[in-house]
């Protein structure tokens, strides 16, 4: 058999051209201990985490091939959780960059992400209508909270109380006693789903903002759990004197708080409503970590920012108001003798004051807020344009007016990219959207120019790159300098949209095809401009070939004797230059060719078409090779490896795919864009190809010195294939549970389902080995001397460890979220192995806590079986005095570190307040000796 047909990989080498994409939230971070320089923003896949500052990218948190969704940075500011779109979440180090640990729970997109206070359990809630509360520093999950119809937009945490607080977009707002993990309360006062939730006023008040322009706010009042049991009335509180209620809207109506049994904990009452501005439904809504200023946007460009006054501030407003209204009261009242009587209601307006309007250059998706202690409010916006922009305003002034600070806008253009260009040297590469021309550097993915434009079409280098030529949709040729940034010239070619353009092979001219039927072929010349000595580059007309239909893709062919023109009524028709004669008509697609391109040889040319195939034909008689079926919605470029038959394909599917022409061969695909491909290009080399997207990134993509063969490559597509139909099987059954409701966090990936075969062999291994070694002693015996024990080869790769490590060190090697998953594959029949030889490793005292997690959830998921079973009933014993015994101990070893622990902090604590009144008063007599210096240098001037 020959030699298979070897092609080289080409694979993702970077995004570039985003600076935030629109699905997730912009979040503050604080790296290098410091606060609010700092961004951490959703891009595609990726987290790009942005210097405001100096509008840099300094650190990229790699993600794997789902977009973003959501982020949560942690309270000590050194992690920041990431959700996807699949459900997963990652935890990735700031410090480091890299993402350690990983939570597969939900089935759909990951929506709210919020850590606990301290940065303990992390709350995530999801399109699936789950909430799953996940143990960080465990590295797992603790429990599912299912109740939501809809999903879950909000999830937090209270201080205080071991309580969550969730909002949907099932118009509920439900209340969660974590200790028990139930829902007690269900608040039904909305009529719209619940978009946001934010705590404020110590816990005592609940903000939710729906799909109308009111922001409801909620008492929340926490009662006393009974002491007497004979007392079967929970104690009612007292209303805080002075404060009335609003008249409350028909929807609080729902809210009657009778005194239930659900009030145990505590009671929510409407207290009012604040009108937004904006008439749309609430997008986010949030409050700093202060808690004294809140802030909500809706589906324009304007946030909305108010302050929620303290009690005192509160206190002195309404004694204002007081004095106000005796001293009118007095006035009225001057003709009567009687003194009036004067009091004056609270409302919600004197609590929480409307401070300001942020008016950003263009609508909002998301925002995030820090208060620093000075007063000054800093809100950072991401934006629907591929923008982030900070804003300032100093909320303690009268009237402040925001000011924008900083903005990051050369990394990315504000909408699509709809063409790109390389260089002939490779390393330029031009990309241009609907405003501006940005020209990139490739292998330092930096943006060099950037230059305003007409909404931008096609575009090519000219030879020796030191200009460029953009068509557009106004049908206009627009010429550039690159050295000096600026536009040369503006020639009006078309009457219509100017779709295409090819440059001759010979370099001195080019073709343009256009919108109003007409087919322009130009020349380069050098004119001289009135002002000036020196020419420049400049093109002209020479002739045009008048066509019956719009012309959306032209091409020259290499020897430069035809021209193939691709027309709106689904055929290519290909000319002679010369003559501009009619040559061959080439037709069989249903719906019109947008992209085609002609091989380095002039034998072939490939056309894509909106009919979702790729034809490639002879370009000699016009006969159709092949006709493949090549994306699963339109194909919107096609461009041919340079020197070779291989070709490129992108389409609306998200997906670029390679060709091989001879054979009529998929090669690969090459996926990683969220959205449609509007147009690619492959550098002069073939080393590189750029791709552009409606998600606003670029990618490049490097051809490796890695072969390609196409058997191997199909056979790991149905790898991949089979491990994703593995993952999304049916869960396995648990006794006592109902088909569909799963109450572990966890859920079934290809990696639980690994991890379990992976215990399953560690004790098929040492059930072989305790068979040998039986065996070995009884020859022993026989031989009445010691024999040679043969090893087993996967021990001794392990460092000649005994089968029962093997297996400890296996369940070691599983990652703490997968555990649970992975245990609940295994079948029972390796769990009376698994419990024996639990018993002999927690004699021996090693990873108890890990020990006693998997034991836990076996006798659980496996409680009928082990109880009725007469076999282990010895085994269950000898672990219950094991087990408690080593608890206890590690038990106490943690209490007797923790009281060492505080011994040490208190010691530092004294320690540290000695070094400081020893520089303080080192500080004071530097003072005085540098004002002793001063007043006799005064003397000596004097």
């Amino acid at each position: 058999m020959g030699l298979t047909k070897q092609y080289l990989r080409y694979v993702a080498s970077a995004v570039f051209g985003l600076i935030g994409s629109q699905k997730g939230n912009i979040v503050f971070v604080t790296l290098r201990g410091e606060k609010g320089r700092y961004v951490a923003v959703p891009a595609c896949e990726h987290v790009f985490i942005w210097d405001l500052r100096k509008g840099e990218k300094i650190l990229i948190l790699q993600g794997i091939k789902q977009e973003v969704t959501c982020l949560c940075p942690s309270p000590d500011g050194l992690h920041l959780a990431v959700g996807y779109e699949d459900g997963a979440i990652r935890i990735f180090s700031l410090l480091s960059g890299e993402g350690n640990i990983t939570f597969n729970g939900h089935k759909a997109a990951v929506t709210s992400l919020k850590y606990d206070q301290l940065g303990g359990r992390l709350a995530s809630g999801s399109k699936d209508t789950d909430v799953i509360i996940w143990d960080v520093i465990n590295e797992s999950g603790l429990y599912r909270l299912k109740g939501h119809k809809d999903a879950v937009t909000q999830a937090l945490f209270l201080r205080e109380r071991n309580l969550l607080v969730t909002s949907g977009k099932d118009t509920m707002v439900k209340w969660w006693d974590l200790d028990n993990q139930h829902c007690f309360k269900t608040m039904v006062g909305h009529r719209t789903e619940v978009w946001g939730l934010v705590l404020v006023s110590e816990e005592k008040r609940l903000i939710t903002g729906a799909a109308d322009s009111e922001l409801r706010a909620w008492d929340i009042a926490y009662l006393q759990e009974i002491d007497d049991p004979e007392e079967p009335e929970p104690k009612k509180i007292k209303e805080c004197p002075g404060i009335q209620d609003t008249p409350e809207s028909e929807d609080s109506t729902l809210e009657a708080d009778d005194e239930k049994s659900e009030d145990r904990i505590l009671s929510c009452r409407k207290a009012g409503s604040i009108m937004r501005e904006g008439r749309d439904r609430v997008v986010n809504l949030a409050v700093d970590k202060t808690g004294r200023i809140l802030a909500c946007h809706g589906t324009d460009s304007v946030l909305e920012v108010f302050c929620i006054l303290s009690k005192a501030e509160v206190q002195k407003k309404m004694d204002k108001k007081l004095k106000k209204a005796r001293k009118k009261a007095r006035l009225n009242s001057a003709n009567e003798e009687e003194d009036p009587e004067t009091s004056v209601s609270m409302t919600l307006q004197d609590e929480i004051l409307r401070v300001a309007k942020i008016k950003t250059s263009a609508k909002i998706k998301s925002f995030d807020l820090i208060h620093s202690p000075q007063g000054e409010l800093k809100a950072v916006f991401l934006l629907q344009n591929n923008l982030v922009e900070l804003y300032s305003l100093n909320a303690s002034l009268p009237s402040p007016q925001p000011m924008r600070t900083s903005r990051i806008t050369i990394g990315g253009h504000r909408s699509d990219v709809r063409t790109l260009s390389f260089s002939s040297d490779n390393i330029a590469v031009l990309s241009a959207a609907a405003d501006s021309i940005k020209i990139w550097n490739r292998s330092t993915l930096q943006c060099i120019r950037t230059m305003p434009c007409e909404y931008a079409l096609c575009s090519f280098f000219v030879p020796g790159d030191r200009q460029v030529v953009i068509g557009t949709k106004t049908g206009n040729l627009q010429l550039y300098d690159l050295a000096s940034g600026t536009l040369l010239e503006t020639i009006a070619a078309h009457d219509g949209a100017l779709w295409s353009m090819s440059l001759s092979p010979d370099q001195r001219g080019f073709v343009t095809g256009g919108a109003d039927k007409a087919v322009k072929f130009w020349d380069f010349e050098l004119v001289t401009d009135k002002n000036s000595t020196q020419k420049r580059l400049s093109v002209k007309q020479t002739r045009t070939l008048q066509l019956d239909e719009d012309v959306l893709c032209v091409s020259y062919s290499p020897n430069q004797k035809l021209l193939a023109v691709s027309l709106l009524d689904c055929t290519v028709k290909v000319f002679y230059v010369d003559t501009l004669k009619f040559f061959l008509s080439l037709y069989g697609h249903k719906l019109p060719v947008l992209c085609m391109d002609i091989s380095h040889d002039g034998a072939l040319i490939a056309t894509g078409s909106a009919d979702r195939n790729v034809k490639i034909w002879g370009l000699d008689f016009g006969d159709c090779h092949r006709s493949l079926f090549a994306h699963d919605d339109s194909v919107m470029y096609l461009r041919f490896v340079p020197k070779s038959h291989l070709f490129f394909t992108a389409g609306k599917d998200h997906k670029i795919k390679q060709w091989d022409a001879d054979n009529f061969e998929h090669i690969q695909t090459l996926e990683g864009h969220h959205q449609e491909i509007w147009c690619l290009a492959v550098s002069p080399s073939g080393d590189y190809v750029v791709s552009a997207s409606h998600d606003k990134s670029l990618r490049l993509w490097e051809r490796t010195r890695e072969p390609l063969i196409l058997e191997e490559e199909r056979e790991m597509q149905r790898e991949a294939e089979y491990e994703e139909s593995v993952a999304k099987e049916d869960q396995p059954a648990v006794p006592g549970e109902t088909q569909g409701d799963n109450y572990f966090t966890g859920k079934k990936t290809i990696e639980t389902v690994k991890a379990a075969e992976r215990i399953m062999e560690a004790i098929e291994l040492h059930r072989e080995e305790t068979a040998k070694m039986k065996e070995h002693r009884a020859i022993c015996k026989a031989a009445g001397k010691e024999v040679p024990l043969p090893v087993n080869p996967v021990l001794m790769a392990h460092g000649n460890i005994s089968p029962s490590a093997y297996v400890l060190e296996t369940f070691k090697g599983i990652r703490s979220s997968e555990l649970e998953e992975a245990l609940l594959v295994l079948p029972f029949s390796y769990v009376p192995d698994v419990l024996t030889l639990f018993n002999e490793f927690i004699q021996t005292g090693s990873d108890v806590e890990l020990l006693c997690r998997c034991l836990f959830f076996l006798l659980r998921i496996h409680f009928g079986q082990i109880t009725s079973n007469q076999m282990l009933v010895p085994v269950i014993e000898k672990l219950k005095e094991t087990t408690i015994s080593k608890v206890r101990q590690v038990q106490d070893a943690i209490g007797f570190n923790m009281a060492g622990l505080d011994y040490l902090k208190r010691e530092c604590e004294a320690k540290s307040e000695v070094m400081f009144f020893a520089e303080a008063t080192s500080h004071l007599e530097e003072k005085k000796r540098k004002r002793k210096n001063r007043k006799r240098m005064i003397l000596t001037l004097t």
